[in-house]
């Protein structure tokens, strides 16, 4: 044997035993992470069957890191914004607003883990057509006088999405302060267009959120993504909900799955500077740049008998992960009803067990999901859930009219939670989101209204249908059901 020979054997020796003690290390790290068992043994399973693959996507995706300087501006955010939401809360009369009973627990959650205050006097509404939506939005921007701060995981040009642009442009020339938080993902198609130069030129200031990078993957995960939709306009009145700054007549027309159909609320109020500090937070933690303090606010309680609203805001965060607690505990309470829309259904056990349980205790459940989807990986994945939920006695309801956007809870018809949170682990646990809870009887009303015209629009699944479906469609559904943890 020559020398060549034994320094290739003693390097080929040397790179497998490198590589054992990777696979090693990682499937270590994965045990110390204790986090749900399912999640673990998918990563595990992935990790063990394909070596190369799996290692590779777990230093990648694995674990949520947010990177160094972000870690450190959250860290320094915290305490200020803190203080910032107990003196506003202490400028508003009429304080503390005292919840439902129904509502309690969750108020009461909600404040312990985020610091969120629930907030009376509030005006909220529902607005469910996409051309209602957007020409509300313009008319706003066209009254701003002080503000207007966008942030969306989707924007996309054209048709009344190009309207909103102009109208912004108008804006800043009237001296208006306009600012834009866009995905990295999300707006991908719309940084490539000629829209964020002539919004920058004009004086619109753009900041694409969580840039996606290469040479970042070892230091940032790269799929945690900004999936809010906020505007905030003169710090008087903001909007949240399941809409993207798109014109849904032109949006993804190609997919095969109809018009998106989403809803937005508008919300005029005491919540509103609630809102408005958490865009400033999130522009803060791209930028450096703070804003809390950069004017006084001066709190003005809009009507002595409007909406209580508290904001939940949720991602990988402090805290930012009690959105599922505050599902769970919604579900529980839940005493003779419960409406839950979401395009993505891709539940963890928890979540799977909590809706067996009320539909076992003689609550009515009901889920209305679309009939197609945009992803058949997440379709799939949610297929493999509906026959135990049908089997519990969960109503499963199809939407026929297009991809269903809209995300909602709606508790006893009393209680309403609605905003970007889908419910499948991705919302759950890496996106950043935003929801409202709104305690007040009306709103509620008015959210089962709407919800009651998608369940009119779709197509009640039967268990004895559904089990008559193929081996194959089982077969897949089984599937991606293993790495459902992972999607």
């Amino acid at each position: 044997m020559t020398l060549l020979d034994v320094l290739y054997n003693l390097f080929g020796f040397l790179v497998f035993g490198f590589y054992a003690l990777l696979v090693v290390g990682v499937v270590l790290r994965v045990i110390m992470k204790r986090r749900p068992i399912g999640v673990s043994l998918a990563w595990l399973a992935l990790i063990l069957a394909i070596p190369v693959v799996g290692v590779s996507a777990y230093l990648i995706l694995g674990e949520i890191r947010l990177g160094r300087r972000r870690a450190k501006l959250a860290q320094a955010m915290y305490r200020p914004y803190i203080s910032w939401l107990q003196n506003l809360v202490a400028g508003f009369p009429h304080q503390p607003v005292i919840p439902s009973p129904k509502a309690n627990p969750l108020v009461a959650l909600i404040q312990s883990r985020l610091g969120m205050p629930l907030l009376g006097g509030n005006r909220v509404t529902l607005l469910s057509e996409p051309e209602t939506i957007l020409d509300q939005l313009i008319a706003d921007i066209q009254q701003a006088t002080i503000s207007c701060y966008l942030e969306f995981y989707i924007w996309q040009e054209g048709g009344r999405a190009d309207a909103v642009a102009e109208a912004l442009i108008q804006a800043v020339r009237r001296g208006v302060d306009c600012r834009i938080l866009l995905d990295s993902v999300g707006s991908a198609e719309f940084f490539d267009t000629g829209w964020p130069r002539r919004l920058r030129d004009a004086g619109v200031r753009i900041v694409e959120v969580l840039p996606v990078k290469t040479w970042r993957m070892p230091l940032h995960r790269q799929d945690l993504r900004m999936h809010r939709k906020l505007v905030i306009i003169d710090e008087q009145i903001a909007y949240t909900g399941s809409m993207n700054l798109v014109d849904p007549e032109l949006f993804k027309q190609s997919s095969g799955v109809g018009q998106w159909i989403d809803v937005m609320v508008r919300v005029m109020g005491p919540v509103v500077s609630v809102m408005w500090s958490l865009f400033v937070r999130d522009w803060e933690m791209e930028t450096g740049e703070r804003l809390l303090d950069a004017r006084p606010h001066e709190p003005e309680y809009w009507v002595e008998k409007g909406h209580h609203v508290q904001l939940i805001p949720s991602g990988p965060f402090v805290g930012g992960d009690c959105i599922q607690q505050i599902l769970l505990q919604a579900i529980y309470q839940a005493e003779h009803s419960l409406v839950l829309t979401t395009p993505y259904f891709v539940p963890d056990d928890p979540l799977v067990a909590a809706l067996q349980s009320a539909a076992a205790r003689g609550v009515l459940v009901q889920l209305i999901i679309p009939e197609r989807n945009d992803s058949r990986m997440v379709s799939f994945a949610c297929n493999a859930f509906l026959e135990e939920l049908l089997a519990a006695g969960v109503e499963i309801y199809r939407f026929r009219k297009g991809l269903l956007h809209t995300k909602s809870v709606l508790v006893d018809d009393e209680i309403a939670l609605i905003g970007t949170v889908n419910l499948d682990r991705r919302s759950l646990w890496l996106n950043f989101e935003s929801t409202l809870l709104i305690d007040d009887y009306s709103f509620a009303t008015m959210l089962k209204g709407l919800q009651q015209d998608y369940i009119q629009q779709g197509k009640r699944l039967r268990l004895t249908e559904w089990r008559e479906r193929s081996w194959i469609q089982r077969m897949l559904e089984n599937v991606f059901y293993l790495f459902s943890p992972l999607l």
